[in-house]
């Protein structure tokens, strides 16, 4: 018996190194280049019956909706929530009568809407003149100097009147020129001659205009600067008037660095400052995550912050500055829908609260002020949509994974209790497709703890007796997490898997929408990029699926993802052997200022040369191709210009590509070709088909 073993596992580890390499012949080829072309324009049309857009009549007590079927047909639906039936409608032109007309007509609140700078009383004009502040009279036209000491160099500047028109704040400027990038188009129509271009770009490091904040009393015509530095990031901030006591006023100061957010009050009186809300941090905070909301009848606020490990809700008192939790766990809070003033309730949405489904599946949830009454209005599992009727009476949740069909069901929003089941989607027509969906995949990060979530795209035709390359799609940009959630039938990944590839996807460490732990890996430290996570991960993989081939890694990017894709074959060239870089960011410096200083810090110090690819251009030593628009007005395209540089000085081989006309993306559809070709010769190890001789 113990021999029997011993020649079962030699057998079993001869197979599983006899695995031949996928290498296709130049027929085969061909015929995967046209079956990838056929899918990407016909598997997205073999999905019946996944969207459910509701057209609620405008009594609110039924809906309609058209949904496609199998076979390519369209079919209308009619909805009655009450009685909980739904039918077909035989002819839907009778029922563009119910759609109510939406008006054409702007806003009426913005409709004569101009910058005027007179005050509620209607008593007063603020204007400036010569660089001061004047108030004029509107019944004499009498005029009034505020401040002796502004000039047209440096002037006052941005006045907001108090509601009770005794207070007027203004602002001592100190303006800064942004400087431009330029950037030729070479190949317009009709021209002989390039075009240069250039729009202002703040870069890293540079000055913004500062404002130094005055209050003006009006009746005694007097001033005094607000005790408070110099506001020297994002401008002038939107002012908050206390309801009842126009004395106070309290508004929002972000630091330069993003390391500091308060919520200020001021004395109108003695223009004496207090901090209402003071969130330090040792590494950033999130700018575009932080919310607040002010309820001027009560003198609160809701604000949501990460200072507790996650991103969470609290109740704030405005006048004393003492806090409540409303909501607390280890959950992220990731939108707040609406907040209700009367009721004392927050909708919002929020992911990882339930530890049995993937931490970033999103679900809609409400609760009282006082963190009391969670409903969750979407407990299945999967990643969820809804969308509400009119009067909020009902909701449409529609929910899915990436590789589970949409469900849409119908629920009364009171509640949060299901009605009935809308539709579920058909995929009769793309299982003839014989396309493989995803495959979800979780491995440990380099802490041997977190889970980093990804998934996998395999060909079609996949023979798991070969070994197959692989392919990551990168983009570790810090603002959010990336790999979708929601049923994916078809995507440009699985157009690649289709050449004989295997495509994967993950967040790594650095990545938004989990702690604030796993958030901060990013700070100062963009050329992480999660890497170690990535490379643990599609290892793991590879133990439980043979099939991969990890000694022949890709990997491809676009614009903080082309960072990434060329930070790959320099940082880690002993597992990433060929690259693909589309209008990357290669160095932070040379990028836009508000993305880069949240995430690596003010001022510019050696960590932004440290992390760049310019700078350690000689690292190369895989495949790489760049890729870049000449009219990119996201990041420079000088950037990669710049990065090519580098690479020739520290003669290294690398190919160029560089679309005449384009702006900010992966090159267009010449550019995914080349990125194909590309990878097929360094990867496969064979000549693309020659378009060039009618090979496809």
């Amino acid at each position: 018996m113990k021999y029997f073993f011993t020649a079962l596992i030699s057998t079993i580890a001869f197979s599983a190194s006899a695995q031949q390499s996928y290498q296709p012949g130049k027929d085969e080829l061909i015929a995967a280049y046209k079956r990838s072309a056929m899918m990407d324009t016909s598997v997205a049309k073999s999905v019946a019956r996944a969207t459910v857009k509701a057209n609620w009549a405008p009594d609110g007590k039924s809906f309609w909706y058209k949904v496609n079927t199998p076979g390519g047909e369209n079919e209308t639906i009619s909805v009655d929530p009450t009685s909980r039936k739904k039918s077909v409608v035989k002819d839907p032109s009778t029922l563009a009568a119910s759609i109510p007309e939406r008006s054409t007509e702007r806003n009426p609140r913005q409709r004569n809407f101009e910058r005027s700078n007179e005050s509620p009383d209607k008593k007063y004009t603020a204007i400036v003149k010569d660089g001061n502040i004047f108030i004029k009279s509107i019944s004499d036209q009498k005029e009034t100097q505020l401040t002796t000491d502004g000039t047209p160099a440096k002037p006052y500047a941005r006045m907001t009147w108090s509601p009770d028109s005794k207070t007027l704040v203004g602002y001592k400027t100190d303006p800064k020129e942004t400087e431009k990038v330029y950037y030729l188009l070479s190949s317009v129509p009709g021209t002989t001659r390039a075009e240069l271009k250039s729009n202002n770009y703040m870069q890293p490091g540079e000055d913004f205009t500062s404002f130094e904040m005055f209050v003006f009393d009006i009746a005694n015509k007097t001033n005094k600067k607000v005790a408070t530095e110099k506001i020297d990031f994002f401008g002038p901030p939107q002012l908050h008037w206390r309801k009842g006591d126009n004395n106070y006023f309290t508004f929002e100061r972000r630091d330069r660095g993003h390391q500091r957010f308060r919520v200020i009050e001021v004395n109108t009186k003695t223009a004496q400052t207090k901090d209402i809300i003071d969130e330090k941090t040792n590494t950033f905070i999130y700018e575009q995550r932080i919310f607040t909301q002010y309820l001027a009848d009560t003198h609160e606020l809701i604000w949501a912050t990460e200072k507790d490990g996650y991103r969470h809700l609290y109740l704030v008192d405005e006048i004393t500055g003492k806090e409540k939790a409303i909501t607390k766990g280890n959950w992220v809070v990731r939108n707040i829908d609406s907040v209700d003033v009367k009721k004392r309730e927050i909708w919002f949405r929020a992911s990882g609260m339930n530890p049995e489904e993937d931490p970033y599946n999103i679900h809609y949830y409400r609760i009282g002020f006082d963190g009391k009454k969670l409903q969750h209005l979407s407990p299945a599992i999967g990643n969820h949509s809804i969308a509400y009727s009119p009067d909020k009476k009902y909701f449409l949740d529609t929910y899915s994974q990436v590789n589970v069909a949409p469900v849409t069901t119908l629920h009364t929003t009171a509640d949060g209790k299901k009605l009935m089941d809308i539709e579920k989607a058909d995929l009769s027509d793309f299982h003839k497709k014989g396309i493989r969906l995803p495959e979800v995949f979780v491995a440990k990060a380099r802490d041997g703890k977190t889970d980093i979530w990804g998934i996998m795209m395999r060909p079609s035709n996949m023979d798991s007796t070969k070994t197959y390359p692989v392919i990551e799609y990168i983009y570790a940009g810090p603002q959010d997490s990336f790999v979708p959630k929601t049923f994916l039938p078809y995507s440009e990944m699985q157009s690649l898997a289709e050449l004989g590839f295997i495509v994967v996807q993950c967040d790594g460490m650095g990545t938004a929408n989990r702690s604030k732990a796993f958030h901060d890996v990013c700070w100062k430290n963009l050329g992480d990029a999660g890497f170690e996570d990535r490379i643990l991960w599609i290892k793991a993989l590879a133990k439980k699926h043979s099939y991969l081939d990890i000694s022949k890694v890709g990997i491809y990017g676009t614009s903080a993802g082309g960072q990434n894709a060329g930070g790959a074959v320099l940082f880690h060239p002993e597992f990433y052997t060929s690259a693909v870089a589309a209008c990357g960011c290669h160095d932070n410096r040379v990028d836009k200022q508000w993305w880069n200083e949240q995430w690596m810090g003010y001022p510019v110090g050696p960590h932004y040369e440290a992390q760049s690819n310019i700078t350690n251009a000689a690292k190369l030593k895989g495949n790489l191709m760049l890729l870049v628009g000449e009219a990119d007005t996201n990041v420079p395209p000088e950037s990669t210009y710049r990065f090519a540089d580098a690479l020739i000085k520290a003669n290294k081989t690398f190919e160029l590509i560089v679309v005449p006309g384009l702006g900010h993306s992966d090159g267009g559809p010449f550019g995914k070709a080349k990125k194909r070709d590309f990878f097929v010769k360094t990867l496969l190890g064979v000549d693309p088909p020659n378009r060039n001789a009618g090979e496809l």
